[in-house]
C-alpha cells in the first residue's frame, strides 16, 4: 500500500550513478536514499541517527521497500554518501523541484548564498563549503542549489545555477556579488528580468549610479522621468518607512551597452526608527525591467530577502545547519541536499497547521503522517 512513495524517490534519482563496487553493494541505493530522506524529515541530523530510526521503522520500511540485507548500518550511509556525485545528486533534485514549480510570469526568483560553517575542517585546512541556492519566492520552494569551487566563489557558480533553471518571464534577483555582465546576460537570454544589487565591488559604477540617484533625489528628477512608491511598516515598536525611487532614464551611462537588457536604476530608502533611534540606508539596483512603474522593482528587492528567512534561516533553526559537523568526502555537500528535499516536502505538506520543527516531530511519532508528507 505504501509503494508509491519508493517508487517516486527511485523515479526522481534514477539517474544516480551508485559509487559502491558490486562487491560491496548488500544494500539497494534506492533503499539507501529513501532511509535516509524519511529519516532527515523526521529529525535525523547525523548517519547514526537515520541508521536508529530505519531499524526503529523496520517493519514499516519493509512494508514497501526491498531490504534484501536489512538497514544499512551508520557506516554504510557514510561511505556512500560521502562517494555519491554531489553535482548529479543536487540536479536530480532540482529537475524534482522544475517538474511541480509552476513559475508564472513576473514570479520572483531570488539567488542567494550561504556558508555551511560546521563543513570547515581545522585539520585537513578545508574550507567550509559555500552553496548558492535559486529560491522561488511566491511558493517558498528551492529550486536548486550548487556548490561553489573551492578556489572560486558566487561569480562562477551562478551562471552553473541559472544553467539548471528554467526562468523564461521570471524576475531573478541577485545580491552585489552577482551583479556581473556575464551574470545579467545570462538572465536575460532565458527570457528573464533582473534585479541586481549594485555595490561598491564595482566603485566607479556605483559611484556614478549612487551620485545620479542622490542628486536627483535631493533636487529634483527635472527632465529625468521617474516612479515612486512608499510602504510604511509598524510592529513591536520598530516603525520602518520604504521609499522607492526608479528611471529608466539610464542613456547618460556609458557602458550601459554592456549590460545586457539594462533599462532601469532603482534605489531604495529604508528609514527605521526603534524607540528613540532613528536610522536612514540607501541601496542601489540596476534592473532589466522598466522604471517607469516603482511597486513591481520594491516588490523585487522585499522579495529577495525571503530566501533568507524561509530558507537560510530556517535551515540553521529547524534543522541545526551550521552546527552540523558531516564533512567526510560529499557528505556535507549530500547531506545539504538532503535537509533541501526535507524542508520542500516539510513545507508541501498542509494539512497540519504547525511549525517544521513539530511537523519533523509528528513524522517521527506517526508512519501515516510520514507517508502523507512524502506522497505529497
Amino acid at each position: 500500500m505504501n509503494k508509491p512513495c519508493a517508487i517516486t524517490i527511485a523515479e526522481h534519482f534514477s539517474a544516480l550513478s551508485d559509487p559502491r563496487v558490486d562487491r560491496t553493494k548488500d544494500h539497494l541505493l534506492t533503499d539507501i536514499l529513501t532511509i535516509a530522506i524519511c529519516a532527515v524529515i523526521a529529525g535525523a541530523d547525523t548517519w547514526v541517527a537515520i541508521e536508529r530510526f530505519g531499524r526503529s521503522k523496520y517493519d514499516w520500511f519493509k512494508s514497501f521497500l526491498p531490504l534484501p540485507n536489512g538497514i544499512p548500518s551508520h557506516d554504510t550511509f557514510g561511505r556512500v554518501f560521502a562517494a555519491l556525485d554531489p553535482t548529479t545528486f543536487s540536479a536530480c533534485f532540482s529537475a524534482w523541484m522544475a517538474g511541480i514549480a509552476q513559475l508564472t510570469q513576473g514570479q520572483i526568483v531570488a539567488i542567494d548564498g550561504k556558508t555551511r560553517r560546521g563543513s570547515f575542517d581545522t585539520a585537513s585546512a578545508k574550507a567550509a563549503i559555500h552553496m548558492v541556492s535559486a529560491w522561488a519566492c511566491s511558493n517558498h520552494l528551492l529550486l536548486g542549489q550548487i556548490k561553489t569551487d573551492e578556489k572560486s566563489n558566487e561569480i562562477t557558480a551562478i551562471p552553473q545555477l541559472l544553467k539548471l533553471l528554467h526562468l523564461q518571464g521570471c524576475i531573478v534577483t541577485i545580491d552585489a556579488m552577482g551583479c556581473q555582465k556575464a551574470i545579467a546576460k545570462a538572465i536575460v537570454d532565458q527570457g528573464a528580468d533582473y534585479v541586481l544589487a549594485l555595490k561598491a565591488n564595482h566603485a566607479t559604477f556605483f559611484e556614478e549610479v549612487r551620485d545620479f540617484l542622490d542628486e536627483r533625489i535631493d533636487h529634483g528628477f527635472g527632465p529625468f522621468a521617474h516612479a515612486y512608491h512608499e510602504t510604511l511598516d509598524a510592529d513591536h515598536g520598530r516603525i520602518e518607512q520604504r521609499r522607492i525611487w526608479s528611471t529608466s532614464a539610464v542613456d547618460w551611462f556609458e557602458e550601459r551597452n554592456q549590460w545586457a537588457g539594462l533599462n532601469s536604476f532603482v534605489v531604495v530608502e529604508a528609514q527605521r526608527t526603534v524607540g528613540e533611534h532613528t536610522s536612514v540606508e540607501r541601496r542601489y539596483y540596476i534592473s532589466s525591467l522598466s522604471g517607469e512603474h516603482a511597486q513591481p522593482l520594491a516588490d523585487a528587492v522585499r522579495s529577495h530577502w525571503g530566501v533568507e528567512n524561509n530558507l537560510h534561516w530556517m535551515l540553521d533553526v529547524a534543522f541545526g545547519e551550521d552546527a552540523c559537523r558531516v564533512r567526510q568526502g560529499h557528505a556535507h555537500e549530500n547531506f545539504a541536499t538532503l535537509r533541501r528535499i526535507a524542508l520542500h516536502l516539510l513545507k508541501q505538506e498542509k494539512t497540519a497547521k504547525v511549525g517544521i520543527p513539530t511537523k519533523r516531530l509528528m513524522a517521527g511519532w506517526d508512519n501515516k503522517y510520514l507517508l502523507k508528507i512524502l506522497t505529497g
